[in-house]
């Protein structure tokens, strides 16, 4: 990559890849997250449906009033294989794995 970029992760849960996979929208630059607003995402929850969610600066996994989850995906390498972690709530939490990295706006002819 030359410079910041507009990208799409796709993260699949490592204990279970067909559950709860999760996109999020950010600029990545030298395979690290370097936008610092807040970001969009969503996981696809199977009997919820999608729940958009927005990623804060301090890693919250913000889902509206009442509901946060909390992730590192902020502080690591940006690359497909990498792993980070999502914290469900004080005692329960997942381990994700980065398998796509895109480029918003470009398609996929597969």
């Amino acid at each position: 990559m030359s410079g910041p970029r507009d990208m799409r992760i796709l993260a699949l849960w490592r204990d279970d890849p067909r559950e709860a996979p999760m996109t999020i929208d950010a600029k990545i630059d030298k395979e690290r997250i370097v936008s610092t607003w807040d970001l969009f995402g969503a996981f696809a929850l199977d009997s919820d449906g999608v729940r958009p969610f927005i990623l804060r600066r301090d890693g919250e996994i913000d889902f509206g009033p009442g509901e946060s989850w909390r992730t590192n995906l902020r502080e690591v390498t940006i690359k497909v294989g990498s792993d980070f972690a999502v914290w469900f709530n004080e005692s329960d939490s997942g381990k994700y794995r980065i398998v796509k990295i895109a480029t918003l706006g470009a398609k996929d002819n597969k």
